[in-house]
């Protein structure tokens, strides 16, 4: 098998490998009951499924000068990923889209019950 031959196996198998990744998060999202177990699955895989895509790019390309590109645009999705899922796991604690149930530990019910007391007015 040629360096060509093996170039294109292993392209073939990042993005196979990516498309499960994202087809996994896709999945997650739908099928997962509550808030969190959706952003979890909408983040983790996803970020590895775009590192397999970006890898495939970069093998085929076979362009020294396009790593640099690659790198900077993984990066910028490995590091605005979980900032999103903070915020909208925020927002959902917030307007009561959880399921305390699932929960094992709420360590965030406390802070919230002391700031909703201290912001309701004395009668």
């Amino acid at each position: 098998m040629s360096v060509d031959g093996v170039i294109n196996v292993l392209t073939a198998i990042c993005l196979l490998g990516g498309a499960l990744m994202s087809l996994a998060a896709a999945i997650g999202l739908l099928r997962f009951p509550d808030l969190m177990s959706r952003m979890h699955a909408a983040t983790k895989p996803q970020v590895l499924g775009l590192f397999l895509m970006l890898a495939a790019v970069g093998l085929q390309m076979r362009a020294w000068s396009l790593v640099p590109i690659l790198i900077v645009a993984w990066l910028f999705q490995l590091l605005t990923v979980p900032v999103s899922a903070h915020m909208v796991g925020r927002a959902g604690y917030r307007t009561k889209h959880r399921r305390p149930e699932l929960l094992s530990t709420d360590e965030l019910n406390a802070v919230v019950e002391a700031v909703r007391e201290d912001t309701q007015p004395n009668n």
